[in-house]
């Protein structure tokens, strides 16, 4: 059972019309960094989004080592890395949708540089962590709650569906890890036939990075044998790369489509919820 460190009631309104028209995805909407003890001498930290009436909560985990490096006032969090992954970016476009989002961080006993890579993310520690946000979600906020990972984030969200205590409701992959590295496992060498809860895949036809090819988003659905609802999603277009391959402002990360891909994800949530 997860022991609430610090959370703070207040939220961060953003009013006028000059702050709608700039990020209106934030407009109304609550952010808070909350902080639960999930083992013994580990905390883990999550950025909360809260709107009005949620109809699901998701959790997004980021790629890379996935350290954010939360800090900051309970009501005002601070994000030392990370910003510019796509879920990460994005945050505030899933809680315009209806969704309240936690956006997690390492643990506290994973703040090293290597972070959550080298097989945290297929943990039984990692799981106990995630339970507790999940478990966290369903008190406070009382909505089904889905899993959503990017990248290196995969392979957390596909490990956790397989084997948390505290069910979820369903899963999202968005360019997936389908090839072998030393940072941790692939999506496709887990056992996808334990998920029994609606999947979606969303691949870029265009993503160069090597460790997730677009191909490996139809292998993913292929393993899903059990899953209720499976469906992939392949997006094109969008702008030109700003960073590299494997990150995060490219194809990789969907630049330039940010908002199609997150109105294509919050579409299957709805429609599996229904």
């Amino acid at each position: 059972m997860a022991r609430l460190v610090s959370v703070s009631l207040l939220c961060v309104a953003l009013a006028g019309l000059a702050a709608a028209a700039a990020n209106p995805a934030r407009a109304g909407a609550q952010e808070r960094l909350v902080t639960l003890e999930t083992r013994a001498g580990v905390t883990q930290k999550f950025i909360l989004i809260t709107p009005q009436k949620p109809v699901a909560a998701v959790i997004l985990f980021a790629g890379g080592k996935g350290n954010l490096d939360l800090s900051g006032a309970a009501d005002r969090p601070v994000l030392g890395w990370g910003k510019n992954n796509f879920l990460v970016r994005t945050r505030a476009d899933f809680a315009a949708h209806g969704f309240a989002v936690a956006v997690v961080d390492a643990p506290s006993d994973r703040k090293e540089r290597v972070g959550m890579r080298g097989g945290f993310r297929n943990s039984a520690k990692h799981v106990t962590d995630i339970d507790a946000v999940t478990a966290h979600l369903k008190k406070t906020v009382r909505v089904p709650v889905w899993l959503i990972g990017t990248s290196r984030g995969t392979e957390s969200a596909a490990y956790v569906a397989i084997h948390a205590k505290e069910k979820v409701a369903g899963l999202v992959l968005t360019s997936s890890m389908t090839e072998d590295n030393s940072d941790g496992r692939p999506v496709t060498d887990l056992p996808l036939d334990r998920i029994r809860v609606p999947a979606l895949v969303v691949a870029h036809e265009d993503d160069e990075c090597w460790a997730t090819p677009p191909d490996g988003a139809e292998r993913i659905a292929e393993g899903l044998v059990n899953a209720p609802k499976v469906a992939v999603k392949m997006f094109s277009g969008g702008d030109p790369p700003l960073s590299k391959p494997c990150q995060a402002r490219s194809a990789h990360g969907f630049l330039g489509i940010e908002r199609d891909v997150v109105a294509a994800i919050a579409a299957f949530i709805k429609s599996a919820s229904r």
